[in-house]
Order: C-alpha cells, then sequence, then structure tokens
C-alpha cells in the first residue's frame, strides 16, 4: 500500500466512512502493528480510542488486604537493574512510567498528563520529537513532588555505562531535556517508527531523582532505595525478605481518584508453580498467582472447584532453549563465556543442528503444557505478521544421528560420541519447576538416544533470575552449555524484542551482566538489519525486516524455540484484574478491585 492509499483511509476515518478499527485492520494486513496504526492516526491528528475502565470503586481504599504469590519471589526493587519479570513486578508495585501498553495496543498514560499526538503538539511532524506533558500534582512516596527532573534524571542513570542498567539499550539513542517543570522532550537521531519505548511500560519506569542522585554510575548499587523504593504507585513500601515476602500499605495520596481499591499488598515469594496454582484456583487462600507454568492437564482440574480461573493472556512470551556461542569453561581476563571465546563444542553448526532435532516440541505441547504453549520454530511469534513462515521444526532422532555422523562425531565405547578427543557431553540448565524439568527430560532421553550426554542442571528461580552480578548461576552469566527460560516480550512492537542478539548487547563482566544478549552470537549482518529496521518508516518492509532478524539466530541455531507462551495466571473468582499480554501483570494495579 502507498503513501497516498493510506493517507485516503485516514481520511475516511476522520470523516466516520470507517472506523478506527477497520483502519487497523487494513494496517495490520500490511505488516503494522496495532499500535503503530494507532500512532499513524494520533500524528494524522486522530484522538486516539478511549479504553474503557471497568473499575467500580467510588472510593480509595477500604477494600481489605491483597495477596499476590509470586513463586519466583523478587531478590531487588530497582527497575532498571532487573533483568528478571520478577523484580520487574515487585518495582512495579512502588514505581511507574509515564505510559503503559494495554492488551489492545493502545497507550495508556500514567505519569504523562496526555499520549503525545501530533494534534496535542507532542509529536513532531519529521517524527524525531516527542514531547511529554507531565501530570501535576504527583508526589513521590516521601511527600516530595514528582517533576520533569525525575524524568531526565532517570534517563541519565539509565544511560551511565558505570551504572550498568539493564534499560540502558531504551535509553541509548535519544536526547532528553526538561522544558518546564511538568514538560519533558525527546529527540530521536532519526525519524523512530516506535518511539513508544523510553519512559513507557517495563523498562520505563521514573525513579526519583532526590533517592537516587547520589548512587548514579559506579555507586549505584549502594543505594538504599534499590531494596526500599520510594515511588509514585498506589502503593507505599513497608518491608522487604528478598525472595520471601514482599509487602505494601494503601498510598492515600495516590494521584488518582478512588484509587487503590486495597488497603495493603503482600506478594509472597517462593514455593513452586503448583502450589501456587493450588493456592489461588483450588484453595482461595490467596487472590492472584503469577505466571503458572503447570501442566494444563493439572490447571483444568484445579479450576472444577469453583474458587478461581485460569487467565490465559496473548502475548509473545517464549519458552526456549539457548546454546552458549561463548566457552564457559575458560576464563579470558577473569571472565568465564567471555565474548570474543568460542565454544569447544557448540561452535560446530552441525553439533547444534543435531540438538535442533532433538528437541520434541509436539510432543512438550501435547503432554505438558496444552493451552499454555504452542510448540513453535520461531523466536518472535506475536503480532502474527511478524511471525515467519520461513522456518520449521522436525523432531527426528535418526536424522540427527546421521548429522552427527557426517561431521565425524563417532561413539565412544561408552556411547557417547567424541572426535578429536572432545566428548558430546553438556551442561542443561533451567530454573527448578515442574514442566521445565520434564522438558529437561524428554530432550534427554533423545539426546542419548542420539550419542549425545546431557547433565541437567536446576537451579532456584529466585537465582537463576537473579539480578546479582556476584550470583554465578543467573541466566545472564550463562556459565553453562546450554540454558532453558522463557523471554518476554514488553511491548506490542519486537524493536526492543530483538535486541536480544546484537553483539552491543553481550552480557560481560562490565555491565555486571546484564547486556541481554546471554548467548553471545555475533551476526554482523544482524546487527546491520536491526539498524534498518529501527529508522524503516514503511510498515511492510519493517516486517520483512524482523522476519530476516528472527530467521537467523533460529537458521544458525544459536536458539531453539520450543513453545510460544501466552501468559498465564490464576485469580480468585471475585477478583478483577486487568491483565496486558504487552506489560507485567501488575501494569495496571490501580484498577484492581474485587466483585464483592
Amino acid at each position: 500500500m502507498d503513501e497516498k492509499a493510506v493517507r485516503g483511509l485516514i481520511e475516511q476515518v476522520r470523516k466516520n466512512a470507517i472506523t478506527r478499527k477497520d483502519f487497523i485492520r487494513n494496517m495490520i494486513g500490511y505488516g503494522l502493528t496495532v499500535p503503530m496504526a494507532a500512532q499513524m492516526l494520533l500524528t494524522s491528528g486522530l484522538a486516539q480510542a478511549q479504553t474503557a475502565s471497568a473499575y467500580k470503586p467510588t472510593k480509595r481504599g477500604g477494600g481489605g488486604p491483597l495477596k499476590l504469590l509470586w513463586w519466583q519471589g523478587p531478590t531487588l526493587l530497582q527497575p532498571h537493574f532487573a533483568s528478571g519479570t520478577k523484580d520487574q513486578e515487585g518495582s512495579r508495585i512502588f514505581y511507574e512510567p509515564l505510559g503503559a501498553w494495554d492488551s489492545d495496543g493502545n497507550m495508556i498514560p500514567i505519569l504523562a498528563a496526555e499520549v503525545p499526538s501530533s494534534a496535542n503538539g507532542g509529536v513532531s511532524r519529521d517524527g524525531k520529537t516527542i514531547t511529554w506533558k507531565l501530570k501535576k500534582n504527583v508526589q513521590w512516596h516521601d511527600g516530595k513532588p514528582f517533576t520533569a527532573d525525575d524524568v531526565v534524571f532517570t534517563y541519565e542513570y539509565a544511560l551511565d555505562p558505570a551504572t550498568a542498567a539493564y534499560t540502558a539499550g531504551t535509553y541509548k539513542d535519544i536526547k532528553v531535556t526538561k522544558v518546564d517543570s511538568h514538560t519533558v522532550k525527546v529527540e530521536y537521531q532519526k525519524a523512530s517508527p516506535f518511539w513508544a519505548d523510553p519512559f513507557c511500560s517495563a523498562a520505563g519506569m521514573i525513579i526519583p531523582k532526590h533517592v537516587f542522585g547520589a548512587f548514579k554510575g559506579a555507586t549505584s548499587r549502594d543505594a538504599p532505595g534499590n531494596l526500599k523504593p520510594v515511588g509514585t504507585g498506589p502503593y507505599k513500601f513497608l518491608d522487604f525478605k528478598p525472595g520471601d515476602m514482599l509487602r505494601g500499605v494503601i498510598n492515600m495520596s495516590y494521584h488518582e481518584a478512588n484509587r487503590p481499591y486495597f488497603d495493603s499488598i503482600e506478594m509472597k515469594g517462593g514455593g513452586d508453580a503448583v502450589s501456587a496454582a493450588r493456592a489461588v484456583l483450588q484453595t482461595g487462600e490467596y487472590d492472584y498467582a503469577w505466571n503458572l507454568q503447570v501442566e494444563d492437564e493439572l490447571l483444568l482440574r484445579l479450576e472444577q472447584g469453583g474458587k478461581g480461573k485460569t487467565t490465559i493472556t496473548p502475548g509473545g512470551n517464549i519458552e526456549f532453549i539457548q546454546l552458549n556461542m561463548a566457552d564457559p569453561w575458560t576464563e579470558i581476563d577473569g571472565e568465564r563465556a567471555h565474548a570474543s571465546s568460542k565454544h569447544p563444542i557448540l561452535s560446530e553448526l552441525a553439533v547444534r543442528q543435531a540438538l535442533n532435532l532433538l528437541v520434541d516440541r509436539a510432543g512438550i505441547q501435547k503432554f505438558i503444557y496444552g493451552r499454555t504453549g504452542i510448540a513453535t520454530a520461531n523466536f518472535l511469534n506475536n503480532p502474527q505478521r511478524f511471525a515467519s513462515k520461513n522456518t520449521k521444526f522436525e523432531f527426528n532422532i535418526d536424522k540427527a544421528i546421521q548429522v552427527l555422523e557426517t561431521a565425524g562425531w563417532k561413539k565412544g565405547s561408552d556411547g557417547i560420541r567424541e572426535k578429536g578427543g572432545k566428548k558430546l557431553k553438556f551442561v542443561f540448565q533451567t530454573s527448578i519447576n515442574g514442566p521445565r524439568q520434564k522438558t529437561q527430560q524428554i530432550i534427554k532421553q533423545a539426546a542419548q538416544r542420539a550419542g549425545i550426554d546431557l547433565e541437567l542442571k536446576s537451579v532456584p528461580a529466585s537465582v537463576y533470575f537473579s539480578s546479582d552480578p556476584a550470583n554465578p548461576d543467573t541466566y545472564t552469566k550463562f556459565f553453562c552449555d546450554i540454558q532453558m527460560f522463557t523471554t518476554t516480550m514488553p511491548q506490542p512492537d519486537p524493536e526492543v524484542f530483538m535486541n536480544q542478539y546484537l553483539s552491543t548487547q553481550f552480557a560481560t563482566k562490565a555491565n555486571k551482566w546484564l547486556g541481554r544478549n546471554s548467548t553471545r552470537y555475533n551476526n554482523p549482518e544482524y546487527d546491520k538489519t536491526y539498524l534498518e529496521a529501527q529508522s524503516e518508516m514503511d510498515p511492510v518492509k519493517r516486517a520483512a525486516l524482523f522476519i530476516k532478524m528472527n530467521d537467523m539466530p533460529v537458521n544458525d541455531v544459536a536458539i531453539i524455540p520450543v513453545v510460544y507462551r501466552p501468559r498465564t495466571s490464576g485469580a480468585v473468582s471475585n477478583l478483577v484484574a486487568p491483565l496486558s499480554g504487552w506489560d507485567n501483570d501488575l501494569w495496571m494495579l490501580k484498577d484492581w478491585f474485587r466483585n464483592v
């Protein structure tokens, strides 16, 4: 579709000849995401559709306690160090972004007074400058005013290399300046088709300058606020036992009327997904359980008791396997899995191809995940227009054996294949979780038949997903050969999601292993394609670039996608909890309430 045709459709929306949904449906057909199509209407001066709220309470408080089960309990409460979803979720109780994505891909203002558009002067004609107007009369939990200084500071904090922020990639190619006390300007070096990433959703939580100002850069890890947050959110910090219990109390000065409904909140960590599912769906002891990575057969049985319901929310999350491109067993400059090293065995494509053939994705879906995990060959699965049709998966032990034989890997007396004095023996790690241990076993059995020995390692989730740079067993360090986990897609656009394979995002000692490329996959063509996509305004061409990016690490078998995972959680029957597949579960915590 050419520019003239697009402008014609926009004019039809303006004249009410077609609906906004009709326009967006047309744009999706040409590879545009929902939010990008919505932004086209915004930049043309057409107001964004208002998201209907189901919130009913007519006064603040009075709802009693809200009890949450996060079986992977948060271990820190600094959102810009949060490499694991659990730490982002814990932080989100207290901190807020300027805007967030709802389930339909609409941008919702949180700390912003309005969503930037060309009509309100927030989006420049050339698409390079975004102006955010902030809500006034918002207070931090200690009573200090929230201003533009805090937004600019958050940008400077995350951008400073010495801070080693996990969110650094979101802020590295922009300039943020203060216009006045409640207005900030974000300038891009070139036109950006997806500008709503800085200060939005999970990567956009604003932190207070007066609390963290003395702890930017090299001293960032020493800030008391990393464990005792001072935010603007609906609940104030009360106490925190990392990995165990996080508690907050109602913020009576919250900046939206009649919110929040609950008088207190507790986030209980520890245990496992099965016990969390039982405590909500079967007994109703807790109100909400996050990330129910549990066999679907069990979830269906637990729901029969009538106490709670399983919620399956479409998004872009993927359960996948990483193959280490670096050498995790040798130190270079005091650093294992150094980005300059090569894995002594997995650097051979034939070995990686054989491993790919030994993953029974269809069986894993059928016997473990059911509704909650769909077998896939793609890393990028949603929105659908970004899903590659070039890939396929195959489970074939005989073919894997043939690949290894052709490559010269012969079985030894112990049944394990070897070549040049090296054996096909690997350490395969993941977090402690029923479906993951069963998936490991399925793959191990197939690998044994092919002459590959997999040593299975299971790490407590609170350790595996920790952001602690001193912890050797985090997934970002990847100090083993193979690992498996779910990575989340926090926006309905793949730009940030796909930076996980950029060479500029290597997880290293220098960035406290918070770079997003823990596989240490290095492909100059991938880097080049990513840069093209960042500034490509043609939606069809942009979608093709992301499909090309998906195909590179998949076809190179640096990763093995297993199942696409819609978000699965559990809630008691009377809890109203707005969820979005494009943000954290607690993205709209202020609107949670109980039907009584």
